[in-house]
């Protein structure tokens, strides 16, 4: 190669580079946050018209980010120049009559055209390929379930066992045509939203059986239970924001955390953590599983989950995790786990000493029985006076017998009405316990916001039972007696 030549091609590579970078550079100096949506209702007109979200749950759920003003030829345009978190959006007329649903990512410019009353095929975009594709994804969703209908009916008419199989197999079939779907565009687009949403919808498959344990001979009966926990989440991608604005988190956390989790405290607890690790970094994800997570501890109806809350608190709230919250709710979620932490199942019951019906002092780790039922009531409460001579009657006929002796705990200062409460009911079997003077701050010791709460305390004074009912401290008492026979 001639030394003019090299010179020639060395200035001309240099002269590429350089176009190159200018492109880059150009190119993310023209991109910006936000959107410009450009919206043509061919139906409605001189009518507000909304841009909506998701926000974890699914429609009518909604939630409106931006409204435009339609013109006299329904012509309207939603424009921001923030950054937003992407995801599906929804077109919705204030009429709320009907909508249809776009993909939005941040720095979306576009323009659809729509006909309200008459969606199916009359929406068109310009300058989507995204919601183009999204589009034909839900006319072929629209087919399958046509034809899932008509085998409904198919099957409501069949008369052999044969008939029923080949519409099963049929309906097999439209389910696997769908995965397939899915499965093939994240394949060609794997960094697209409908990607993310498509692997967010995955269900884990189990493998067809049999399937043996280590030894290679037993049938391992919890094979599909395992598999199925363990590949629960394979597809979502904890990572993307933008999975909050579809109709698909809330389902999830609904169905793994209450049907597919031990719901046992400490599986709940250990399971909570794994998933809210993987979302450290994002905001909005992050945001809304601990908050549906505290949510569900705090209003579960199963027994122990109130140790799940205090986890949660200590371990995020109170260590600067929940960033959306202001000082004044966050002392809210920190003051109701003070009140939980010393009285949570499996902890030793917090010591105090009352007064009983003798004016005599009653220390409770000085109260004998094989299992104590603590009860915390009012004379003067509506609930108690329907509750407690239940539990006496529950008491009389299988409780006693297990072993359990009650320790009522009154927490007015009314004397001669708690007096009374005692006769009128016939609770004189019990021993009775106040504290006029608060002295023994059971309050702070125990959950006592609603009355009565009742209490199983087993022989060592640990807590196996609260928010109890006179229907189930019998089988509470089983339970706890199976699972130390265990031990």
């Amino acid at each position: 190669m001639s030394l003019k030549l090299f010179f020639f091609l060395n200035q001309t590579m240099k002269k590429i580079y350089l176009i190159t970078f200018l492109c880059f550079l150009a190119h993310n100096l023209l991109a910006q946050d936000g959107y410009r949506i450009q919206v043509k209702l061919t139906d409605r007109k001189d009518s507000f018209v909304y841009l909506a979200h998701y926000y974890g749950k699914s429609f009518p759920v909604v939630y409106k980010s931006d409204s435009a003003k339609l013109d006299k030829k329904g012509n309207a345009v939603f424009e921001k120049k923030d950054k937003i978190v992407g995801g599906i959006y929804m077109i919705l007329p204030s009429d709320r009559s009907s909508y249809f649903e776009i993909l939005l990512n941040n720095g979306d410019e576009f323009s659809v055209t729509a006909t309200m009353d008459s969606l199916k095929g009359n929406v068109y975009y310009k300058n989507s390929p995204a919601n183009s594709e999204f589009l034909t994804y839900q006319n072929f969703i629209a087919q399958q379930a046509e034809k899932e209908k008509q085998l409904r009916e198919e099957l409501s008419h069949a008369k052999t066992k044969a008939d029923s199989t080949r519409i099963f197999d049929q309906a097999k079939n439209i389910r696997n045509e769908m995965t397939a779907y899915r499965k093939n565009y994240i394949t060609q687009h794997p960094t697209a939203l409908l990607s993310s949403i498509f692997s967010a919808m995955q269900m884990p498959q189990v493998p067809e059986g049999p399937h043996y344990k280590t030894d290679g001979k037993t049938i391992d009966s919890n094979y599909a239970y395992h598999y199925y926990k363990t590949h629960y989440w394979d597809g979502f991608n904890f990572q993307d924001d933008r999975l909050i604005h579809t109709p698909i988190l809330n389902a999830r956390l609904e169905e793994f955390f209450n049907k597919v989790v031990v719901q046992q405290e400490d599986s709940v607890i250990k399971e909570a953590d794994t998933l809210l690790q993987k979302m450290k970094g994002t905001t909005e994800l992050f945001k809304y599983s601990l908050n549906w997570l505290s949510t569900n501890a705090q209003t579960s109806k199963i027994m122990g989950m109130d140790k799940v809350f205090v986890h949660l608190v200590d371990n995020y709230y109170m260590k600067g995790d929940a960033t959306w919250l202001g000082q004044e709710d966050l002392n809210k979620y920190i003051d109701r786990a003070k009140k939980i932490a010393p009285n949570v199942i499996n902890n030793p019951a917090p010591p105090f000493v009352a007064d009983d019906a003798q004016k005599n002092e009653l220390k409770l780790y000085d109260f004998k029985a094989k299992y104590t039922l603590l009860i915390f009531y009012s004379a003067d409460c509506g609930h108690c006076k329907h509750e407690l001579p239940l539990v006496d009657s529950a008491y009389k006929a299988e409780l006693k017998a297990k072993g359990v002796r009650i320790l009522a705990f009154n927490v007015e200062k009314n004397e001669l009405q708690w007096r009374e409460f005692i006769t009128k009911h016939n609770l004189e079997a019990w021993t009775h316990v106040w504290d006029p003077n608060y002295k023994s701050r059971y309050w702070a010791l125990y959950d006592t916001q609603t009355v009565p709460a009742i209490y199983l305390l087993d022989e060592e004074k640990i807590i196996r039972g609260k928010k109890l009912d006179h229907s189930n401290i019998g089988r509470v008492i089983d339970i706890t007696e199976h699972k130390l026979g265990k031990k």
